[in-house]
């Protein structure tokens, strides 16, 4: 219909909500190469409306499209969009909250079992026949052990909640303590990594958190200390993990995040202990249809002349 206002699309989403975007919408998709989508922008400049993905969303995107009222985004994650330029614009940014906390809950246990019960190892053990040859090597039991949150944020919280019904031990890590949180609160991560057994990365993603976790937090995990990587792989320096990893400084780790994704290092592929996932923490079906459920709502809700229901600032 001619009276339906553009919105362009730079991902895509699933049947049925991109349904009720093209009914809501003029729904136009934009190129994936970076400079022919500025070009296509540019082309376009009276959109109003944007869905993204979280990865990527530059300042000259902004400036492209200057009647623009609110880029919605698919994921928790906006580390890709230059907030300061959607600020500047006064242009609202939104994510997907909240909808994702259990799955991405239940990936991270998945994850903290996989590594630490050696759960991959398993399989392997089974389908290449070495079980018919003796047992596999015992490893290390979860429950009752100390699990170290970085990133005590709603997906945080929700973890805790699943680790307490292993009786785990909870601390976390952020940038300040937060009232009425009953668990220990360190300052420093490393004093974290030191304390725990397993040291779980929730934090967002972007400059303030690139390659926090170091080798001085590595070494404070230390030989028996497991890490898990729900987060961003920014967030880990990955030729530090790759060494403590083939040094034994650390145990062992589960990564479902990377640094260069879909891209993993060989070096990674062929140690015997870490647990891999390629970046599946919030990707059931049930999740990612209510994740795009919500990028549709924020849309419509703007496009209705109503505040956006889950902007990122």
């Amino acid at each position: 219909m001619a009276n339906k206002p553009d919105c362009i699309a730079t991902t895509t989403l699933r049947p049925t909500p991109w349904a009720r975007l093209q009914s809501e919408f003029n729904l136009l998709v934009a190129p994936t190469d970076p400079a022919e989508r500025l070009a296509f922008f540019k082309a376009h400049p009276d959109t109003r409306f944007v869905a993204a993905s979280g990865h990527s969303f530059p300042a000259e995107y902004f400036q492209a499209l200057p009647k623009l009222e609110i880029v919605s985004c698919f994921g928790v994650g906006y580390d890709g969009v230059d907030v300061a330029a959607a600020k500047a614009a006064k242009v609202p940014v939104t994510n997907t909250p909240d909808v994702l906390n259990d799955c991405v809950a239940d990936t991270t246990m998945g994850m903290v079992l996989g590594v630490m019960r050696k759960l991959p190892q398993a399989d392997r053990f089974v389908r290449d026949g070495s079980w018919l040859k003796g047992g596999q090597a015992l490893t290390t039991s979860v429950h009752h052990k100390k699990m170290g949150i970085a990133g005590l944020g709603r997906i945080g919280k929700t973890i805790a909640k699943r680790a307490q019904g292993f009786d785990m031990e909870i601390a976390y890590y952020g940038r300040s303590k937060q009232a009425d949180v009953p668990f220990q609160y360190f300052a420093d991560v490393a004093d974290l990594a030191a304390w725990c057994d397993v040291l779980v990365i929730i934090t967002p993603g972007g400059a303030g958190t690139r390659n926090m976790i170091d080798a001085r937090v590595l070494k404070a995990l230390g030989p028996k200390g497991y890490l898990v990587n729900i987060s961003r792989g920014s967030v880990v320096d990955e030729p530090a993990l790759i060494e403590a990893l083939k040094s034994g400084a650390i145990a062992g780790a589960g990564l479902d995040v990377f640094a260069d994704e879909p891209r993993v290092p060989e070096a990674l592929l062929a140690l015997d202990n870490v647990a891999l996932a390629p970046h599946v923490g919030s990707a059931t079906n049930e999740t990612r249809e209510a994740m795009c459920n919500l990028v549709v709502d924020n849309l419509v809700a703007v496009k209705n002349g109503k505040k956006p229901l889950t902007p990122v600032y």
